[in-house]
């Protein structure tokens, strides 16, 4: 009887040291790599982790003109045109006005702006409850999507683009 009741005790402390430690690894992460588009030299990387229900995105991203630059989730994973515009526009599944993110109405899409610095380097970090690496509600689900640096800086204010000039990268929000 004493035999039972040790194994048992081993195998229920097995059980919940396992399901300890699939909860320290229930965190979805996905990179994707930004591609030079409409005859630029930028490149880069951008990361989504989803842990407890946040994501954070963090694009780290070189070849840029030194000054501010948007970066924006369009509609599309598609980078297919020389310019970018494979991607189509915006992504705004809740269909607000184009704005500052966190502030009034905003795109789900309406990341924001970065500073690249005097060799070109840049980097952008944002954490949101309103994005999901997958799953049913297509109104935070990011993949399919496709994530565009923009020449120039969001004004946050002309519809439905920001103005922010050209696409100089693109990359797919993909698996």
């Amino acid at each position: 009887m004493k035999k039972i009741i040790v194994s048992f005790a081993i195998i229920a402390a097995l059980i919940i040291g396992c399901k300890t430690s699939t909860k320290s690894n229930d965190a979805k992460n996905l990179t994707v790599t930004l591609e030079p588009k409409s005859n630029s030299t930028v490149t880069g990387t951008a990361t989504f982790t989803e842990k407890n229900g946040k994501v954070t995105f963090t694009a780290k991203i070189a070849g840029l003109q030194p000054g501010v630059h948007a970066i924006h989730i369009h509609e599309k994973s598609d980078c297919s045109a020389a310019d970018g515009s494979s991607a189509g526009g915006h992504w705004n599944p809740t269909f607000k006005k184009h704005g500052k993110w966190g502030t009034g109405e905003y795109h789900k899409g309406d990341i924001g702006n970065f500073t690249a610095d005097a060799n070109g380097n840049g980097t952008i970090t944002l954490t949101t409850d309103e994005w999901a690496i997958g799953g049913d509600d297509e109104t935070k689900n990011i993949l399919g999507k496709g994530l565009i640096v923009h020449q120039g800086a969001d004004d946050f204010t002309t519809q439905p683009t920001g103005d922010a000039g050209g696409r100089v990268a693109c990359a797919g929000i993909i698996k």
